[in-house]
């Protein structure tokens, strides 16, 4: 059963990164054994991400070479889903090492209301940018300025996903995306207020179930956040790593 749904959690994961590619104009393709990109992919997201848990795969490591010979240019990734690889050789650096989560669909729905905040599914393009502003933080406005907008309107018109955001008031305070793929809904870029954080983690989760009812809520996370969302009934299920090369 863990095999299984660590698989799961890995494929959903994969489709939601070719998503916001192709989203760019700039799909990936699905091997056997991996997920590459060969175009320069928009911030945070990897030219390849590993489908398998194979102790050497020749497909993994050619496409992977292939990748570090092609002109990529900057910073760019590899999501190394079991943790299997060494690409030190290859001159790539380990940026950080995080865990698969995984919260049943049999677990109940969280059930906790924030007076003054109401969880809303984004419809319109203005408010997904005033979304990604508040998911930037506070130097939303200078990195707005800088870099291009990693979420696009389309997003909103695909039925499979859903970017949700807290207001108090008017003011987009808390907010996540899901993604269905895979018999399941991958929770991702998730922020929430220092103040009455766990508060608002829960009723996000009420709020991913809600839109996408009695499937399995999946993602990944580092350290201390792992910890938390155990307390909404995730489970850890295995550790990845991403590897970054500069050309």
């Amino acid at each position: 059963m863990s095999k299984e749904r660590i698989n799961q959690v890995v494929r959903n994961n994969a489709v939601w990164c070719d998503t916001i590619c192709q989203i760019h104009g700039k799909p990936g393709k699905f091997m056997d054994t991996i997920w590459v990109n060969q175009h320069e992919t928009p911030r945070f997201y990897p030219n390849a991400v590993t489908l398998s848990r194979t102790e050497e795969s020749t497909e993994q490591m050619e496409w992977i070479q292939y990748l570090a010979k092609s002109g990529l240019s900057g910073e760019w990734g590899v999501k190394d889903s079991f943790c299997k690889l060494d690409l030190a050789p290859l001159g790539f650096r380990l940026l950080f090492q995080a865990e698969w989560i995984y919260r049943s669909a049999s677990q109940p729905r969280p059930d906790v209301n924030i007076v003054g905040v109401r969880w809303v599914k984004l419809d319109r393009q203005s408010d997904l940018a005033d979304w990604e502003a508040a998911w930037n933080g506070d130097s939303a406005k200078k990195t707005r300025q800088k870099q291009p907008p990693i979420f696009l309107p389309s997003l909103l018109a695909n039925e499979d996903i859903a970017v949700i955001a807290a207001y108090q008031e008017y003011q987009i305070v808390a907010g996540a995306i899901a993604n269905r793929a895979v018999d399941s809904v991958g929770l991702t870029n998730i922020f929430t207020p220092t103040a009455n954080a766990e508060n608002f983690l829960c009723s996000c989760i009420a709020k991913v179930i809600d839109i996408f009812p009695d499937l399995p809520i999946v993602g990944y996370e580092t350290g201390q956040e792992v910890t938390k969302l155990q307390t909404f009934n995730f489970e850890p299920l295995g550790s990845l790593r991403i590897w970054v090369r500069e050309i």
